[in-house]
């Protein structure tokens, strides 16, 4: 029993870290991406650059009225910009299946449990 809990924490722990390992690859990847183009916004004058701030202020006021009067199409942009965080829910994911790893080796140097105090911190 004791082997298969080890072979199953080992797992966990292969797991956990290809998933860190991965995510910021991949998030680094599509954020190039994005440097990229912002690298291009780079060699624009400063009367042209003055532009962008009225420009968020209205996309800012769309997606309040788009939120506001259509729950539904925001619901559906909110989960498109969602989705393209996915990398950062394989970090997340990958840090959940090492969580125990990492608490059982500063458990093992030395480190002790302290219980949650429950009620006020004042008491």
């Amino acid at each position: 029993m004791a082997d298969r809990r080890a072979t199953s924490q080992s797992l966990r722990s292969i797991a956990g870290a290809s998933l860190i390992a991965l995510g910021p690859v991949i998030l680094f990847a599509n954020l190039d991406g994005v440097a990229a183009s912002l690298s291009n916004c780079a060699g624009i004058s400063v009367h042209e650059a003055m532009g962008i701030l009225p420009a968020l202020g209205l996309a800012a006021l769309h997606a309040a009225q788009t939120y506001a009067f259509d729950h539904a199409g925001f619901l559906s942009s909110l989960l498109q910009i969602l989705v393209s965080f996915w990398p950062v829910i394989l970090i997340l994911v990958g840090a959940l299946l090492l969580r125990d790893v990492f608490r059982g080796s500063f458990l093992g140097r030395g480190g002790h449990r302290v219980p949650l105090q429950r009620g006020n911190v004042d008491e």
